[in-house]
């Protein structure tokens, strides 16, 4: 990838009502970022809203000079070095800024997660799972934060560990866990989805979530309380396809309820490494490489929608989510017309996208 390639990239992604979703439709329709970034304001003005704020080449070129002086760099959706298993999903980070051993994207992954006040019993066996884990050849993901993803990390990191952080590269969160991050930096790798400087908030968590479930073939939690941050990973790896495992637990520990609850719902109960490794199922890494999604990228071709059509779909919206799929088939539109609308609406900042394909109407 050409460096003013990798420049619109990174404006698009960092300007305003753009998120992954409304990325990949850019590109899959206008073929590049250079042309999505040229067509957004009218894109913008025929949805009926006011011009996204734009991210400046001069903010885009600032943050690339930050990202070298780490010594990181860019993975890019539609480039070999991208992790392939991400990359299939629908909402993948255009962008990925990589510090450490990218050769690790190569080898099978498997997440561990779990309660950041974890117990002592319950982080000595995740160190201990993690590190027979590594011996049987899979590298350990997980989320670099205290109690469980630490213990994970530290018992993987001779044999191979990734750290994925919900704010940027340089910065260090939990603070106690610097040490580790930066070790993961020199000896393993750390994956950001957020540019260098960014601070973590609530909101990144999910998204980080998804790129520790999404790179790997296979989640395990080893404690987790009800509602935790460990459940969302574990529920996104579900919707993913990819294997759910848990570690039981004294039915009076809460920490133990979460997993006790996965394995209730049919998550597959683990109690050592060769039980993971007989529950990852074979030929999940064969899915096709995220060097191919936007090698050729090109929309199927559409008939413009005339007004009337427009105001046929954003009828059909309303503040309450709403499969994609269902305006399609209600509006009679070809999908293309129905997703064209859908991404004017979503430049002129008046429409939300949710998960699982679903979306509703901005209320002024």
């Amino acid at each position: 990838m050409n460096e003013n390639d990798l420049l619109a990239r990174i404006r698009l992604i960092r300007s305003q009502s753009i998120g992954p979703v409304t990325f990949r439709q850019l590109l899959l329709r206008f073929g590049s970022a250079e042309a999505a970034l040229r067509a957004v304001p009218d894109l913008a003005a025929r949805g009926g809203g006011r011009l996204p704020a734009l991210c400046t080449e001069a903010a885009a070129r600032a943050e690339m000079t930050r990202v070298e002086k780490l010594g990181g760099r860019y993975l890019t959706v539609g480039q070999g070095l991208y992790p392939r298993l991400l990359a299939e999903a629908d909402d993948a980070p255009p962008l990925l800024t990589a510090l450490g051993d990218l050769t690790l994207l190569d080898r099978p992954l498997v997440a561990m997660v779990g309660a950041r006040n974890a117990s002592a019993a319950a982080c000595r066996f995740a160190r201990s799972l993690a590190h027979e884990l590594g011996r049987e050849g899979q590298v350990v993901v997980s989320g670099l934060a205290r109690g469980i993803d630490a213990a994970a990390h530290e018992g993987s990191l001779e044999t191979g560990t990734i750290g994925v952080i919900a704010g940027g590269l340089d910065i260090f969160y939990p603070p106690e866990n610097e040490r580790l991050q930066r070790t993961l930096g020199e000896r393993g790798l750390v994956l950001a989805e957020m540019p260098p400087g960014t601070e973590p908030r609530a909101r990144h968590f999910p998204y980080r979530n998804r790129i520790i479930a999404g790179v790997s073939a296979g989640t395990v939690v080893v404690e987790a309380a009800p509602r935790s941050g460990s459940l969302i990973t574990a529920r996104l790896a579900a919707e993913m396809g990819r294997e759910v495992m848990a570690v039981p637990g004294s039915p009076l520990d809460l920490r133990a309820q979460g997993c006790n609850g996965l394995i209730r719902d049919g998550a597959t109960l683990v109690q050592n490494a060769g039980e993971v490794l007989g529950a990852l199922r074979p030929g999940l890494g064969g899915v096709r490489s995220g060097r191919d999604l936007f090698s050729h990228p090109s929309a199927p071709a559409v008939v413009e929608p005339d007004s009337a059509e427009r105001a046929r779909v954003e009828e059909l919206l309303g503040p309450s989510p709403a499969p994609v799929d269902e305006i399609v088939r209600l509006s009679g539109l070809e999908p293309g017309a129905v997703q064209l609308v859908l991404l004017e609406l979503d430049l002129a900042g008046r429409l939300d996208r949710h998960a699982g394909g679903k979306v509703s109407l901005r209320m002024a």
